[in-house]
């Protein structure tokens, strides 16, 4: 049986979704596929040739192309990498790795040797904020620049307020779903409800193995002392998982480059997903990251 997913129609599902937001990217991104020793890993790669090279971690349970979608914009400054992260996303190994050690920094240094990149910028979003971090702890010489999006593993949300508007709809829709249902449980976690992205985590949250999926760790200060690249971190004020001024807090603790943070207004976990958002956020990842 599947690690990540319920059954073989659910990944199958997850497969089509995919299809249907690579559709949406422009001429010129190609597929790769880097072998590690944590499994076969999935890569979307685009921009010009010669431009610098940039790695974007997507959020869990998403993919490479849902990040690039919602990024697009950085394909005409950067050769962007879109890690499809492993045990996160349907196109990589069909296996989980620990979120209580280094396991995932490791990973993702073997990603970039695998795509030949002694350096690179780095963009990741909520968990793919937490595997840069554990990059950034066990091989900071690799992140030139660091960009974080409402990144896991640095504080977590209210934890009886977050079951009772998150937790608990999502236990009620993925027991048995309805129209209704799903939207009760996406009010908190969309900030825009589009045609794609409500019925895409419906589908998710009902195809991938929940039970199994572990809360990542928090990073600590003493394991980032050797982290000093400049680093851009951008919370959301409506944020239930990571609430946005917490992590702007936290991360004047942890990162000792710190040089810009961000409070995005009026914005839940999963930010706006209007062109007008998707342009403002690519030119101010763009102009940090440049």
């Amino acid at each position: 049986m599947s690690e990540l997913f319920n059954n073989e129609e659910a990944k199958a599902l997850m497969l089509r979704w995919f299809d249907t937001f690579r559709a949406r990217l422009p001429a010129g991104v190609d597929s790769r596929e880097v072998s590690t020793s944590f499994g076969a890993t999935h890569v979307l790669v685009g921009g010009p040739a010669e431009a610098p090279p940039l790695v974007l971690l997507h959020g869990a349970m998403a993919t490479s192309a849902h990040a690039l979608v919602e990024l697009a914009p950085l394909l005409e400054t950067f050769r962007v990498y879109a890690v499809d992260v492993i045990g996160q996303s349907v196109k990589s190994a069909d296996t989980r790795l620990p979120v209580r050690d280094d396991s995932y920094g490791r990973w993702l240094a073997e990603v970039m040797d695998g795509l030949s990149l002694l350096r690179a910028r780095v963009v990741g979003v909520s968990w793919g904020g937490f595997v840069t971090i554990r990059l950034a702890a066990v091989a900071p010489q690799r992140i030139e620049k660091l960009a974080l999006l409402v990144p896991a593993g640095v504080v977590t949300g209210p934890m009886w307020k977050g079951f009772m508007q998150m937790g608990w709809p999502m236990t009620r829709y993925v027991m048995s779903p309805t129209p209704e249902r799903l939207r009760r449980f996406v009010e908190h976690l969309l900030t825009t409800k589009t045609d794609e992205w409500v019925p895409y985590l419906g589908d998710s949250f009902r195809s991938y193995s929940m039970g199994k999926m572990k809360v990542p760790r928090l990073a600590k200060a003493d394991e980032l002392k050797g982290f000093t690249a400049p680093t851009l971190v951008m919370g959301a004020d409506e944020d239930l998982s990571f609430p946005g001024d917490k992590v702007i807090t936290r991360a004047k603790e942890l990162f000792s480059g710190l040089e810009r943070t961000e409070l995005i207004e009026h914005c839940k976990h999963c930010p706006p997903t209007t062109p007008e958002f998707r342009t403002w956020l690519s030119e101010k990842i763009s102009s940090f990251l440049q």
